[in-house]
């Protein structure tokens, strides 16, 4: 009996392309580009919001002259509100999706010195909307952002929509 007449497929091969267009479809490639362009461009635009307190937020890193703090923070938020709202629009998504994953690399980079150095400071991730401290709440999330964007940039082949 095959597997049309048990209410299955016909074969393994229709199994995984189900599994193929479920998985690793568009419509999870969507679903992602959606997810990353709106935390960056939400994230940028709080940034943007206050740029003194994110001015801040960058000083206390102390990875940065103070000279390089404000440029900085200025076109910091710039960078990911632009990403992300590439990704949202569906246009130069692998170039989107590339920045995003070298932003979080950074970020996680960030993080980790600090906590090296056993500085107790504010993330700064989202503005001062967040408020919360660095700390493995801080590198899991970027991890988990470096991995979707990696994810992203992987999958899509090409800069077409879809």
């Amino acid at each position: 009996m095959d597997g049309l007449a048990r209410g299955g497929f016909a074969s393994d091969h229709g199994r995984a392309a189900m599994k193929t267009r479920l998985v690793g479809g568009r419509y999870l490639t969507r679903l992602l580009q959606l997810v990353l362009g709106t935390v960056f461009v939400v994230a940028g635009g709080l940034k943007v919001a206050n740029p003194a307190q994110f001015a801040v937020a960058v000083g206390h890193y102390r990875l940065l002259p103070p000279g390089l703090v404000n440029l900085v923070a200025l076109t910091l938020p710039g960078v990911e509100v632009l990403a992300g709202g590439l990704l949202l629009a569906g246009i130069w998504r692998r170039a989107a999706g590339l920045v995003i994953a070298g932003l979080t690399v950074l970020f996680f980079g960030a993080i980790v010195s600090a906590l090296a150095r056993g500085l107790n400071i504010e993330c700064g991730c989202f503005g001062t909307v967040h408020g919360g401290r660095i700390g493995w709440e801080s590198l899991g999330l970027d991890a988990t952002l470096f991995g979707l964007s990696a994810w992203l940039f992987g999958r899509l082949k090409n800069d077409s929509a879809g």
